[in-house]
Order: structure tokens, then C-alpha cells, then sequence
């Protein structure tokens, strides 16, 4: 079994995303080589269960939050969280009209686990298709944390991805997985966890090198 991403769909111009969908990928672009090796993962896990008869099975993940996300690993989540339990201004990249879609872990570990003793070999979208703008999710990390931050807008990297929302009609009717969770719910979890952790925790995870694992 293999993790693949949403990001395989690139900038997608199918929306919601669907895994008929080729996806929409700047080869040479900053983000190419995350994007097209994961495509390649892909391709070349199919290519094995063709030719050879290996068993495979191929989980599109979707952003996906909850307890114990690392606050420095450059997700949208852990970074809004620090900088409200900080006291800093939150942070947009862009106009924050850009949307993402995001599924709390223990429904992503159910779907994938369905998958997985499943006897489907082609991909399938696991997350959640509750899409929002990021904006509108700065507002209620906010609200969430009962702080008064600013939010300040910085300029959008390249090739980053307008649109994210799974389709999930194949993990509904192959593998009969749909979300239980929902944001707000799960967004309560992840923020009680970081409020639990002493300045001290914060600030060693804040600043952990995990570029020892990054082979």
C-alpha cells in the first residue's frame, strides 16, 4: 500500500477532484518534484500489480490534522495554531480565497485501513470534501483560541494549489468510509493538545531539526 496525495491533481482543473482526474502539474515548477514523484509512485505501483501480480493499493490523502502535528512542518494548521498560542499576527499566503478541505486523523486511519484489507487496486480519494477558504479558516482558528490577532497576507508561492476538495463517492460505495468527524469538533482536539504542552514543549518543538530524517 502505498501513500499517495491530493497533490497529484496539481492545481486542479476538475473541482471537486475525482481520481479520473489527470491533474493539472507543473513538471519543472518548485512544487514539481514533491507533485511528480508521487505521480510516479503511482504509476510505477500499477505498472508492478500489472505486470508482476503484486497486490497494491493506492490511498490519495487529503490534508489531515489532529493531535501531535509537529508546529514547524509548514502545514496550514500547526502554523495558525502556533502563531495564535504566540501571540502573533496569522499569516496568509495569497488572498486567502484559495481552499482547502481538511479530514481529522482518526477518519483518515479508518479509510485507510478499509482500503488497505479492500481488494481495490486503483486509487482512492480518503478526506474530507467540507471545503473552505483559508481565510474563512483563519477566522475561526481565531475565534477557536479566543485571540485578537491580526491577519496579514503575504505573496502566494508558485504552483500553489487553488482548490482542494475530494471527491469521496468511491471510498462511500467501495469501502463504505465516510467522515464522522467535523472541524470543529476535531479542530477543538488538535488546539486542546498544543494548549496542553508547556511554553518550554512548545518552543523544543517549535524549533525541532527534522532534517536528519529527510533522506
Amino acid at each position: 500500500m502505498i501513500a499517495s496525495t491530493s497533490e497529484v491533481y496539481g492545481d486542479p482543473l476538475v473541482h471537486p477532484q475525482t481520481e479520473e482526474y489527470y491533474g493539472n502539474v507543473n513538471t519543472i515548477g518548485p512544487r514539481g518534484v514533491y507533485d511528480e514523484a508521487k505521480r510516479f509512485q503511482e504509476s510505477i505501483t500499477m505498472a508492478y500489480h500489472s505486470f508482476h501480480g503484486v497486490e497494491t493499493r493506492i490511498v490519495r490523502i487529503f490534508n489531515t490534522y489532529g493531535p501531535r502535528m509537529r508546529l514547524n512542518d509548514g502545514r496550514v494548521i500547526p502554523a495558525f495554531i502556533g502563531q495564535a498560542i504566540r501571540g502573533e499576527d496569522l499569516t496568509i499566503f495569497g488572498d486567502g480565497m484559495q481552499t482547502r478541505s481538511f479530514c481529522y486523523v482518526d477518519d483518515q486511519v479508518e479509510g485507510i485501513f478499509r482500503l488497505l484489507h479492500s481488494d481495490y487496486v486503483y486509487p482512492v480519494n480518503i478526506g474530507n470534501p467540507d471545503e473552505i477558504t483559508i481565510k474563512d479558516f483563519a477566522d475561526e482558528i481565531i475565534k477557536l483560541t479566543g485571540t485578537n490577532q491580526k491577519i496579514v497576507y503575504r505573496p502566494l508561492p508558485e504552483n500553489d494549489p487553488l482548490q482542494r476538495q475530494p471527491d469521496i463517492t468511491k471510498a462511500k460505495e467501495i469501502l463504505g468510509w465516510d467522515v464522522t468527524i467535523n472541524r470543529a469538533d476535531g479542530m477543538k482536539i488538535t488546539y486542546d493538545y498544543f494548549k496542553s504542552l508547556s511554553r518550554d514543549e512548545l518552543a523544543k518543538e517549535e524549533h525541532k531539526d527534522f532534517s536528519k530524517y529527510m533522506n
